[in-house]
């Protein structure tokens, strides 16, 4: 979204950190709990684009590194930052950024909305897979990189595609409305 004030980026900003949050806490829990953050990752950006959406999620992730219970779990802190999962939170902003920067140049249409997306989660996944290695085998001992994968990756496959699917669906819907109330 280009030429927007700065009272309209807060409220922005201050809308997707709330959607993120809202999708946070639908949770189910595991290891690495199943919930729509990804979900709202992806819209917000994909509606946002780059420079608003990117600095959606990290209000968002600020919002938990002072405590603020916006996490899976109702959790915040900056322990949740930094511990084994924490990588694939701040990933988020890796998310943020290629659908963000897809969007500015490419536009919305669907390939680019999935392309994106999928580019995105992968990015976040390879981020915070990593973290996870180097965390667990600091507090646990070694753990092998398809071990981490097979935990923190390949359960999530498939919840993230319907994720994509369902972001892209409703930016589609989403982002015209937006424009509309933005030239009101």
């Amino acid at each position: 979204m280009k030429n927007k004030t700065a009272p309209q980026n807060l409220a922005l900003i201050a809308m997707g950190a709330a959607l993120i949050t809202l999708c946070a806490w639908i949770s189910v829990p595991t290891t690495i709990p199943f919930t729509l953050q990804t979900f709202a990752i992806c819209l917000v950006a994909a509606l946002f684009g780059l420079r608003t959406g990117f600095w959606t999620v990290a209000v968002y992730l600020l919002l938990g590194a002072v405590g603020a219970p916006v996490f899976a779990g109702f959790r915040g802190g900056i322990a949740a930052l930094l511990g084994t999962t924490g990588g694939y939170l701040l990933g988020f902003l890796f998310t943020a950024a290629a659908v963000g920067l897809a969007v500015d140049k490419l536009g919305r249409k669907p390939p680019v909305l999935i392309l994106s997306m999928a580019a995105g989660i992968l990015l976040c996944y390879a981020f915070g897979t990593a973290w996870f290695v180097l965390v667990y085998a600091r507090s646990s001992g070694p753990i092998g990189v398809g071990t981490a994968l097979s935990w923190c990756v390949l359960p999530y496959l498939l919840p993230d595609a319907v994720k994509i699917a369902l972001a892209t669906a409703l930016t589609g819907r989403l982002y015209p409305l937006l424009q509309k109330g933005r030239r009101a």
